[in-house]
């Protein structure tokens, strides 16, 4: 077990199995000393945490929620890296990019997308921190009020 499993361990997660595509595409894909996520929805256990719009209301995704979702995001993504690269102690994440399914009024994305960057950093210190996007969209695939996906290196 390395460095990233003990924090894992730590904070009472586990990877999770890589999320199958709901079209045609693969989750991951490595080039050189790069791999590349695809989007990742906050899927556990083969479904949806939640779905709809993040905003401030009745019938919304709260900001909080939608801050635990993007780090479901972020623990799917990497456990795409995971079935490119063996350990995951040995990656760097380079760029993030979060979508979030806003309501007209929500301009909170930066603080949503800092569920998957926080978490990124607790799991791998240094080799956590990124550039980063944080983007409000419409809408996302299967009405997912987050969407994450990752850049690495890897060392």
């Amino acid at each position: 077990m390395g460095q990233v499993d003990d924090r894992l361990a730590e904070l009472g997660l586990v990877l999770p199995p890589v999320a199958p595509p709901v079209a045609a595409y693969v989750p991951a894909v490595r080039s050189g000393a790069y791999v590349y996520t695809s989007g990742q929805l906050p899927m556990v256990d083969g479904a949806l945490a939640a779905t709809g719009k993040v905003g401030e209301g009745e019938g919304l995704v709260s900001p909080e929620q939608a801050y635990d979702l993007a780090a479901t995001c972020a623990l799917n993504a990497l456990a795409a890296v995971h079935s490119q690269v063996d350990d995951l102690d040995r990656i760097r994440v380079v760029k993030v990019v979060g979508f979030v399914a806003s309501d007209p009024s929500f301009v909170g994305q930066p603080k949503v997308v800092n569920g998957a960057s926080e978490l990124l950093g607790k799991l791998l210190g240094d080799n956590g921190i990124h550039a980063r996007s944080a983007v409000g969209v419409a809408t996302l695939p299967l009405d997912a009020p987050v969407e994450v996906e990752l850049v690495v290196e890897v060392l």
